[in-house]
């Protein structure tokens, strides 16, 4: 059936193009192209590349701002934190080859990360990520995340880049399309940053790092640009195979040529490989490069010009050098024991020539490939399921009699348990940067000699974003820069993961286009402009779509990191446990795509919580400004659980910090309270206890501190007009917590952390 399939199959249709898309090619070229050059624009201008669905509605983004130093169009976003130096960062997606081969299509995807980084000239420091999976009771699901965690930690660790970082959530709806999202963050001088252009008439072109082999051919063409159907597995082939000790010795090599002087630009392989750097480069440069493919280092015997220039083996960079410093490349490479081969030159004229055995195989202008794919305004339509979602009656809703016994099941739920079973897999203490690893809010690190430091997050709630695609990503723009401020640090810049189903489905695009409307009214609103990112379709498989998933990583920068880092755990018996913002408590305003009603009502429904985000970027400014006057001990996001959660996530003790502590919390009712006991189920339309409790009322952020600054704590916040109300004391052995003086939870620390703690390795076995 397959061989009569591809008898059957066009030529466009082999490299994922339309009939329209190849007629537009013969328009652009003056002839029908031939079969190597059909090759290159099915690679460049597959969706994974070109971005032909999403390019209108991602220039509503904000891009600019006054530490932006590069936004989007690079390998990677480039930002400003004084001292003359500069952040690279940047997230992407392996979505597709990681549920082909979980542990190779984690690791290249982390490979491919770190080298956009590096591209820059920066010096890679962290990596982070942002996972998704099906629920773990289904072994395939086990085994993706399993094999899913063991790439990350296995590339990062044998590299040498700590994984500081990340996020993990499990729902049905990514069963059949698992999101592996890579983050890398590195530094460079502000004066030292490299780019990816071709430029200077005559100058060499040469591919550097591993030999070019087989793997990966139509990875982004019919592998990332395509949704899943059941032959999907039949697609391995198409995943790289990545190689951590060469990609060090190769990062050594870019970064000390880098130095020499020697280089005009610099660009990473990955993704439609040799094609798109020589492609991009090109285009971005304002010149045209000529390649000899007989000069191309291989691994393998026989390989045809299109399974050279289509390619995605890893571990390579493409260098424009000055020319006559061709020999000071190779010395740099041969140290290193890597490749250095000049397999082309810059030329004038804007066109990509691609020669064999001095025969021209292509010849295409390198814009038509970079950057004159179609851009498509796909229909769109609201999806039906929202009527029912948006009509639930929280009313209707009966609050349950043990409300100790619902935060026992939210901290035993997979998605609110201790993720330590991800990151003790990975090296987080490399480099020695960490200052707060893994589990807190935000992970820190220190920038050596400076004072400063950074904090660094991932997040998103697809949940949130498939019950209202605008409020939900606002939302996960506002938790990550509430994060970075629960560390200690001004939030600075966003780089973002777009990971939807197939656009072709009009309710798709509806997703998408509100989503991309809530990204940027947030960052406008909280002052983080997008630098960059990654947009990934077709997360789908037979029929059934991912959650709408935009992820957020986001950058923030500490101005004294021994002074103001911050943990989101309880540190001293004795000490004040203050909210600052609101209070919450109104059903429908917290309880919509809450776990709270997944785990305990099994249903998704509702809307998300309500953002206002002018009182978010007040909370945040009154939490800074409290953090670095010395007020705050601990601070912690109110986010998945609610307040409850959160509240018994600050007594259980970070790694390496105090043991756990336990608090007495008194909330008072925002009104009526209803619901608690047998027979006492109604609601009222101002507040009840599972609200009050377990909503996820957003702008809001519990802190600990010493009694004496409880005056001062209050007048900062009523300077920045936050809402603060101090709601117990950390002590004891237990949490205890009484709404509007009515005991509704006591439970010990110890057996609710351990209840936490082993939730996901029992799952895992």
């Amino acid at each position: 059936m397959a061989a009569d399939r591809k008898a059957t199959a066009r030529p466009w249709e082999e490299v994922g193009l339309t009939h329209e898309e190849y007629g537009r090619i013969e328009g652009l070229l003056g002839r029908p192209p031939n079969p190597v050059e059909l090759g290159l624009f099915g690679l460049m201008w597959s969706e994974h590349c070109s971005y032909k669905t999403s390019k209108s509605s991602l220039k509503k983004l904000p891009t600019r701002g006054p530490r932006v130093v590069q936004g989007p169009g690079e390998n990677a976003g480039v930002v400003d934190i004084g001292d003359g130096i500069a952040v690279a960062f940047k997230i992407e997606s392996h979505n597709h080859p990681s549920f082909i081969e979980p542990y190779q299509g984690a690791a290249t995807g982390v490979g491919g990360i770190l080298r956009d980084i590096f591209a820059m000239g920066a010096r890679p420091i962290a990596i982070l990520d942002s996972l998704r999976f099906g629920e773990l009771d289904e072994g395939k699901n086990r085994w993706l995340f399993g094999g899913v965690v063991g790439g990350i930690g296995g590339y990062g660790n044998c590299f040498g880049c700590p994984t500081v970082g990340g996020e993990v959530y499990f729902e049905p709806s990514y069963r059949g399309n698992p999101l592996v999202n890579a983050m890398c963050v590195g530094l460079v001088d502000r004066d030292q940053v490299f780019y990816g252009r071709a430029e200077g008439e005559g100058n060499p072109l040469i591919l550097v790092g591993s030999k070019t082999g087989r793997d990966g051919i139509h990875g982004a063409s019919l592998l990332a640009s395509k949704e899943f159907d059941e032959r999907a597995e039949e697609r391995r082939p198409a995943v790289q195979v990545g190689d951590p000790f060469l990609e060090k010795l190769l990062l050594e090599a870019c970064l000390e040529l880098l130095n020499t002087g020697a280089v005009v630009g610099l660009t990473d392989l990955g993704a439609a490989g040799l094609t798109s750097a020589a492609s991009e480069m090109a285009s971005r440069g304002g010149h045209g490069l000529e390649i000899d493919l007989d000069k191309v280092p291989r691994r393998e015997t026989g390989m045809t010009p299109y399974e050279v220039m289509l390619s995605e083996s890893q571990e390579r960079m493409l260098v424009v050098a000055r020319a006559g410093r061709e020999d000071d490349v190779r010395r740099v490479f041969a140290k290193w024991d890597l490749d250095a081969a000049v397999v082309g030159r810059v030329t004038a004229g804007g066109r990509l020539r691609v020669l064999e055995k001095g025969r021209v195989v292509a010849d295409v202008p390198a814009a038509a490939l970079a950057k004159d794919a179609p851009v498509y305004e796909r229909p769109e339509a609201e999806p039906a399921y929202l009527d029912k979602t948006r009509a639930f009656d929280f009313a209707a809703l009966p609050v349950p009699a043990d409300l100790a016994g619902v935060l026992v099941r939210l901290l035993a739920a997979p998605d609110i348990a201790d993720k330590s079973w991800v990151y003790q897999q990975y090296d987080h203490f490399i480099l020695t940067n960490t200052v707060v690893r893994p589990g807190s809010d935000a992970a820190v690190l220190r920038l050596k000699g400076t004072r400063r430091g950074l904090a660094l997050t991932t997040d998103g709630n697809g949940r949130y974003v498939y019950l209202d695609p605008r409020a939900g990503a606002a939302i996960a723009v506002a938790e990550a820069a509430r994060n970075v401020v629960c560390s200690g640090a001004e939030p600075l810049a966003v780089t973002n993961c777009l990971n939807f189903g197939n656009p072709e489905r009009p309710e798709i695009m509806w997703q998408f286009r509100r989503t991309v409307e809530g990204l940027a009214e947030a960052c406008r609103a909280l002052g983080t402009p997008v630098t960059g990112g990654n947009v990934s379709f077709y997360n789908e498989t037979l029929g059934e779509n991912i959650y709408p998933t935009p992820v957020i990583g986001l950058v923030g920068v500490l101005e004294d990191v021994e002074r103001d880092q911050t943990t989101q755990w309880f540190k001293d018996e004795g000490d004040l446990v203050a909210l600052l913002g609101p209070l919450g408590g109104v059903p429908a305003v917290g309880l919509g795509g809450s776990e709270y009603l997944k785990v305990v009502h099994g249903l998704v429904a509702g809307r998300p919580p309500a953002l206002d985000l002018d009182l978010e970027a007040r909370v945040h400014r009154a939490c800074l400004r409290a953090i670095r006057a010395g007020l705050v001990k601990s601070a912690h996001d109110v986010s998945d659980g609610g307040l409850a959660v959160t509240l018994a996530e600050a007594c259980f003790g970070g790694p390496g910090e105090n043991a756990p502590v336990g608090a007495a919390i008194e909330l008072p009712a925002a009104g009526p309270v209803a619901g608690g006991a047998a027979g006492d189920a109604t609601s009222s339309p101002a507040a009840r206890l599972d609200a009050i409790l377990f909503g996820e009322d957003q702008s809001r952020i519990v802190v600990s501190l010493d009694p004496a600054g409880a005056a001062r704590l209050r007048r900062i916040a009523a300077e920045e007009d936050a809402p603060l109300t101090v709601i117990g004391r950390v002590g004891g052995q237990a949490l205890k917590i009484a709404v509007a003086g009515r005991p509704v939870i006591e439970r010990p620390v110890a057996a609710l952390k351990k209840l936490w703690k082993e939730a996901i390795p029992w799952l895992m076995k």
